[in-house]
């Protein structure tokens, strides 16, 4: 475990046979994606948690405050923060709910859908890079092989939980 979580000490050609080393090169892909992720959003201005905003309103179209802390997990304080840091930077805007006088809609701005759509874009474009000369089913069985991973660090991750 000499190079937890990092991918530059993780050898090129880890021995399968030890667990470990699978277990190794998994964390290693998993910041290599993170790091992947951060640097397309920090490049257009935006955090990981904004992001999560933004492409809820691009998926979903304009909704209130209430309606995205509870579809993103986050307090409505939480919420409001990142909205407000959304606003001053030109990606949304607050509008008046038509229906409900109390109520406060988040919809994108040009610049937001813009970002949205170009991210939308390198999404696709950065996917086939990756995944299209793999060989006839490799996508399919890499999806398989991650859904069974996924599903059973979550059964560790979740033996682990301190009553």
């Amino acid at each position: 475990m000499n190079g937890i979580h990092n991918p530059a000490t993780v050898t090129s050609a880890p021995d399968c046979r030890n667990f470990s080393d699978a277990l190794e090169r998994l964390f290693a892909f998993a910041v290599t994606v993170g790091d992947y992720m951060q640097a397309g959003l920090v490049a257009r201005g935006l955090t990981r948690a904004r992001a999560t905003v933004v492409w809820q309103l691009h998926r979903h179209g304009p909704t209130t405050q209430r309606q995205l802390a509870r579809t993103i997990g986050v307090t409505a304080r939480n919420v409001t923060a990142l909205v407000d840091g959304l606003e001053e930077s030109g990606f949304v805007l607050r509008r008046p709910h038509p229906s409900d006088r109390r109520a406060i809609l988040v919809q994108l701005t040009d610049t937001g859908r813009a970002v949205t759509e170009q991210l939308g874009a390198d999404y696709a474009a950065d996917s086939a890079q990756l995944f299209a000369d793999l060989p006839p089913g490799g996508v399919q069985q890499f999806l398989a092989m991650l859904d069974t991973l996924m599903s059973r660090l979550t059964t560790v991750g979740q033996d682990r939980t301190v009553p």
